[in-house]
């Protein structure tokens, strides 16, 4: 029966990722839940730190069950943690989680903000978090939140009373947002953002509190809760066929990256939260008590919540247009609110349910998914009355370009109109994250425009607005344009539509190694964004390096080809390190983004723009051996990086691992979280031993310590342990093992410069046979000895691992490449 659930949720999941990327074709159900949630005009404002901190649950309750505009602030994009899914890790993997929270909303009905902090890794206390976030404008980013979304209730996730408990991202989420409870409502507290919003005052914050606070069920039982609000978030929706719960396990589960996949839930539960600041409510079983969410709240409202109450009331779910001239009478009204910002809340609801009422569809594919600035595209139109109501589309206009077609076209009834138009873009700014258009540090993102701090992802840059005639009233829509095509063994495909430069460059590897003086060869691909392309590349290199050519002529003649070109690159002599950028010239114009395009079924497609270049490391560094088997865990960098120093890598299935399969490698290294994600591996360990046994040496990097067993030779217990300082200092305990003097001597040199942190989930336990490496902590903290060990077994070498090196190796950290290339080498008399 599990397993038929399982496959149940997989289908179900993989049906709501395709449909998450074409546009919502909403059924008469959904047109009525639409309606309820436009009759409602509260709104609630959830805050945590990253994303899959959210709470699902609670969410969709509001969202679903109260119908109050929910949305999740989430403070970073999730950065710093680690992809269960791919390679990208750091701010592509922000990329992919900010659309797997797109896709959560999508699912529990939420809606999704950020700030600017960038998630630097797990931090231990928010002192530290505020101070590499820049405290003064991560507040900000609060406050702006809180003006622009106009929450009535405001909920924390985490508590802001214990610093240092838990992640200091989690516990600085909520003192943030208690601070920013008081500012928002205050005129002379960053008065810039006044220019574009009012102050606004909600009226309530609580902390979405639980047992696991408390330290245990029992504790939690014997709590004062006469200042808690309780919920039974179990309800069922009838509409949906579907618990709250269940969807909270959907919307859940579309954190991929992060292992969040799971069965759904259902039935009776509570969901607690604690009030901290504001009016208490008068019903403890009603978070908005007390606060008027009829249309009464606005003037001029009555009337308007009149005419759709009534339409919510006698609703028809088998011929919804017959309510299209009530609808049309409300927008009429709802265009007159004075309160600007109901008006755009409100109109924008009741636009999606009038189209979806009429069963009208319109769209604008382009002919390709991509375009370049002051360039012309083909664009496909499609518009269709499917209901009996009066409509005629009367013109379109790009917004982009503020051409207007006039169009004049009589929608009669399931007639599909079909024309085409070419259309000239102009200087558009390019498609990509807009976080990342300026360089960032550490712990922030540079957004010079305060209207785009908090959007989700950047703007569509083709928009049309339709403007129709429909029961003899004026309305208009506005949609992007899209790109769809279809594929025979996937079928109908959406992607967005792009602006991308003319040309663009990248560079093989990210990082190069050089580990002799000689000239290696660079490659470089040049890519074409549209026809018939000229141009020049060139190399710039660091002080002392040399680059031959100086410049190389390139011709493509079709969009989207690529052509490899070859330099030759020579280091100093000494050991130095720099950025090798790559820079294309067309008429004089420069080109130096690299196109980076992340294309996963459950998100849509994603295309980055970062600059082109790639990290060049002179390092003296040596290696025994040259065959390297690699056991793919949940994907990195580590492989390419080993090429980059010349190892040969065979990357290997972990299903296709027999008593045969690692004999011929000089070493085996198991990527990161092998053992969490590859539950096949527990059938496979006795091979991977006997390697070992017989004179082999293996390296297990981390794993996380929930439900896994590694397996090793002899007792090794993983902990929570870890060193986020990547500034640490780390002592050299076993200074005579062959680990730190074979080939390469390790000297605290090599621990400078690493990025991120030390490492992460270290054993905090282990049999005698394992000898410790290396010391370190961070400030304030025990020492941990966990981060490198070693252990003889048999003729070989077992090595557990929690240093960061999937981090380290591929930014280029020398020390890092030394280190491994020693633990590669180990001798097979090591004592």
């Amino acid at each position: 029966m599990r397993n038929k659930v399982t496959v149940f949720l997989l289908f179900l999941l993989i049906s709501i990722s395709i449909e998450a990327q074409k546009p919502q074709k909403l059924s008469s159900n959904q047109i009525y839940e639409k309606l309820q949630k436009l009759n409602f005009l509260g709104s609630a404002l959830y805050i945590a730190a990253h994303p899959d901190d959210e709470n699902t649950r609670l969410i969709a309750y509001l969202a679903n069950h109260e119908k109050a505009r929910t949305a999740y602030l989430s403070l970073t994009r999730g950065d710093g943690g680690q992809n269960l899914i791919g390679s990208e890790i750091r701010e592509l993997l922000g990329v992919i989680r900010t659309q797997e929270l797109l896709a959560a909303r999508r699912i529990d009905g939420g809606e999704q903000r950020f700030s600017r902090a960038n998630d630097f890794g797990y931090s231990k206390h928010p002192d530290e978090t505020l101070k590499i976030w820049d405290k003064k404008k991560v507040l900000a980013d609060v406050v702006w939140a809180i003006r622009t979304f106009k929450p009535d209730v405001i909920i924390n996730r985490f508590n802001h009373r214990t610093p240092g408990t838990t992640h200091g991202h989690h516990t600085s989420s909520a003192m943030l947002s208690v601070e920013a409870f008081e500012l928002a409502g205050d005129k002379t507290k960053y008065p810039e953002q006044l220019a574009y919003t009012d102050i606004w005052n909600p009226n309530r914050l609580f902390f979405n509190t639980s047992w696991w606070f408390y330290g245990s069920q029992k504790k939690f039982a014997e709590a004062d809760k006469s200042k808690m609000l309780s919920f039974d978030i179990g309800t069922y929706y009838p509409l949906k066929g579907l618990s709250n719960n269940e969807l909270a396990s959907i919307a859940s589960s579309q954190h991929l990256c992060q292992g969040f996949g799971r069965l759904t839930t259902r039935g009776s539960q509570t969901e607690y939260v604690e009030f901290l600041k504001g009016d208490f409510p008068k019903d403890k079983k009603d978070i908005f008590s007390g606060i008027n969410t009829t249309w009464n709240r606005l003037k001029g409202g009555g009337e308007i919540g009149e005419i759709l109450y009534s339409v919510e009331k006698n609703f028809d779910f088998v011929n919804p247009s017959k309510h299209l001239p009530n609808l049309m009478k409300a927008y009429t009204k709802i265009l007159k609110l004075e309160n600007e910002h109901w008006k755009r809340i409100k109109t924008k609801q009741l636009e999606e349910i009038i189209i979806a009422c009429s069963g009208l569809y319109i769209e604008a594919s382009a002919t390709s998914s991509s375009t370049t600035p002051n360039s012309t595209i083909n664009v496909n139109f499609e518009v269709l009355n499917r209901s009996n109501t009066s409509m005629e589309l009367n013109s379109v206009e790009f917004l982009s370009n503020g051409k207007k077609i006039a169009k004049e076209i009589r929608l009669k009834a399931n007639d599909k109109r079909n024309f085409k138009e070419v259309i000239t873009i102009g200087d558009l700014p390019y498609s990509s994250p807009y976080w990342l258009n300026s360089e960032w540090n550490l712990g922030m993102y540079k957004v010079p425009n305060q209207k785009e701090r908090g959007n989700p992802e950047t703007k569509r840059p083709v928009e049309i607005k339709y403007n129709l005639i429909i029961d003899n009233k004026p309305i208009s829509f506005i949609k992007p344009l899209i790109y769809r095509y279809s594929k025979r063994d996937k079928g109908e495909i959406y992607e967005p539509f792009e602006i991308l430069p003319q040309v663009t460059t990248k560079l093989k590897d990210k990082v190069l190694i050089f580990s002799t003086q000689e000239a290696q060869r660079v490659s470089v691909e040049v890519r074409s964004g549209g026809k018939n392309t000229k141009g020049s590349l060139s190399l710039k290199a660091p002080d002392g390096w040399e680059v031959t050519p100086n410049k190389v002529s390139f011709s493509i003649e079709q969009k989207g080809d690529v052509r490899s070109i070859n330099f030759m690159v020579k280091p100093t002599q000494k050991e130095s390190n720099g950025l090798l950028k790559s820079i294309a010239e067309i008429d004089g114009e420069i080109y130096d983004k690299e196109l980076v395009e992340i294309n996963y079924e459950h998100i849509p497609k994603q295309s980055i723009l970062l600059a082109s270049q790639a990290k060049v490391v002179r390092l003296n560094i040596k290696k025994q051996g040259t065959k390297i088997g690699y056991i793919l865990g949940s994907g990195d960098a580590v492989p390419e990086s080993l090429r980059q120093i010349g190892y040969t890598v065979t990357e290997l299935k972990s299903v296709e691992i027999n008593d045969k399969t690692l004999l011929d490698f000089d070493a085996v290294v198991l990527g990161i979280r092998a053992y969490n994600t590859k539950k096949e591996l527990q059938f496979k360990q006795k091979y991977i031993l006997d390697y070992v046994k017989n004179g082999g040496n293996v390296i297990v990097q981390y794993n996380t310590n929930r439900r896994v067993d590694v397996k090793a030779p002899y007792d090794l217990q993983l902990s929570r342990d870890r060193v986020t300082d990547e500034y640490a200092k780390v002592n050299l305990i076993a200074k005579e093992h062959s680990a730190l003097n074979y080939p390469n001597k390790i000297t605290s040199v090599d621990f400078e410069n690493w990025v991120q942190e030390r490492g992460l989930y270290f054993p905090n336990k282990w049999s005698k046979e394992y000898t410790p490496i290396l010391s370190m902590n961070d400030k304030g903290e025990r020492i941990k000895k966990g981060s490198l060990l070693v252990a003889k077994y048999g003729k070989g070498n077992y090595v557990y691992t929690g240093l960061s090196f999937f981090r380290e190796l591929p930014a280029g950290v020398p020390g890092a490449y030394k280190l491994f290339a020693n633990l590669l080498s180990l001798k097979k008399n090591e004592r």
